[in-house]
């Protein structure tokens, strides 16, 4: 759809938010379409974006909901994901969230040590029930993606190795307190290469026939997420080929395939507006300050990751290379680097493409600045999805204590 940036500036405020709810339709239908034939379940990956109209819109569709904490359980389920439909993943939970995911009767735990499979069944024991659960397996595989979002290999936090999987599924099938009805891999994030994933597949649904071979009964084939999106000029993995790999690893196997896709569906759906406050030199280098800062998009900064940033009412002039940077009181705040730009003056807005995902869910308060707001636009309309914050939001929570 068509979005009237300026009018969304004028009417909201800058820095700002701004999400196209058709595209996410879309891209949701593409990858469930995918898997036309076979059993399926799309589970939305919440920490891409858990703005509660976010998880609505997938929640509308038919999606379920991938959480890695008991507070995006809690925002799945308000958001309309039905129980049955949420998986609760996470290599640090509490006996609490353990405890409430249980109560709860999500779909299953996916497990990633046997530590935590040991705490799940203590805690079901408690409960006296049986605990759904799927172990997260590492295939150590290299998805050729940046360190900071690989979690597919040994040096990795991730999962257990394919002999761990193995006893931790014997164990959890002779446990009272526990089902083992999935199994999960996710090698990594903004993946761009099909082979990997067919490798980690079929490495994967080996494993599963060598458990049914042992009546471990296996029903969730869970992939996880990652496909890449474009944010320059990425080549990208065909979402049907994707598809036809997985068929084809699990192929004879009367499994349901589960796939988290959350930047997949998000990340090019999504604006950030900010406005130019003022132009700067110091000796030839040129710095374009601008009102959004590394608090509101941190991906730049901690990745070093490329968005494109663009002029929403394009002017005649010579371009030069600039550093869009914020007012964050840090070197490391800017939102891109050596971007072509005209002379740009206090007042023009710039729209930095491609953060639907990672934008806002991993904003913060830094240098106590109020988060920004963000809008949702369907069918030519735009709304509020959440108020820009505060000050008074800010401190809502503290205590000041004066001694004395």
């Amino acid at each position: 759809m068509n979005i009237d940036f300026k009018k969304l500036a004028d009417e909201f405020g800058t820095p700002l938010y701004i999400y196209d709810l058709e595209f996410l339709r879309k891209r949701y239908k593409e990858l469930k379409n995918a898997f036309e034939g076979s059993k399926s379940l799309v589970c939305y990956a919440v920490k891409a974006n858990s703005n509660l109209s976010i998880i609505n819109t997938f929640a509308q569709e038919g999606s379920g909901a991938d959480c890695v904490s008991i507070g995006e359980v809690k925002r799945a389920l308000l958001a309309g994901i039905k129980p049955y439909k949420i998986i609760f993943s996470g290599v640090g939970k509490s006996d609490e969230e353990i405890k409430e995911a249980l109560e709860l009767k999500i779909l299953m735990i996916n497990v990633e040590s046997e530590e935590e499979l040991k705490r799940v069944e203590a805690v079901a024991k408690e409960l006296a029930i049986e605990a759904r659960i799927s172990i997260r397996v590492n295939p150590n595989v290299d998805p050729k993606t940046h360190p900071y979002i690989s979690t597919g290999l040994h040096e990795n936090k991730f999962g257990v190795d394919i002999d761990m999987a193995k006893r931790l599924y014997i164990y959890a099938k002779n446990s009272e307190y526990l089902d083992p009805v999935g199994i999960h891999f996710h090698i990594g994030s903004q993946l761009t290469r099909l082979e990997p994933i067919a490798e980690a597949a079929q490495i994967i649904a080996d494993l599963v026939r060598s458990l049914k071979a042992i009546n471990v009964d296996i029903k969730f084939f869970d992939v996880g997420g990652g496909l890449g999106v474009v944010y320059d000029d990425e080549v990208l993995i065909n979402t049907q080929e994707y598809a036809n790999a997985i068929k084809s690893a699990i192929k004879g196997l009367d499994l349901t395939i589960v796939c988290e896709p959350g930047r997949f569906l998000t990340a090019n759906g999504g604006y950030l507006l900010t406005k130019v406050l003022y132009e700067k030199k110091n000796g030839n280098k040129r710095f374009t300050i601008v009102d959004a800062a590394m608090n509101d998009l941190v991906r730049p900064s901690l990745y070093k990751a490329y968005h494109k940033i663009e002029l929403v009412q394009p002017k005649e002039g010579e371009l030069s290379p600039t550093d869009i940077v914020g007012p964050i009181c840090e070197s490391g705040d800017f939102l891109g680097k050596n971007v072509l730009m005209p002379k740009l003056e206090s007042g023009d807005l710039l729209v930095v493409k491609s953060a639907g995902a990672y934008g806002f869910t991993m904003a913060s308060n830094y240098n106590t600045r109020p988060r920004a707001c963000e809008v949702a636009c369907e069918n030519g309309e735009c709304r509020v999805i959440r108020k820009r914050e505060t000050f008074d939001d800010l401190i809502a929570a503290e205590r000041l204590y004066l001694k004395g």
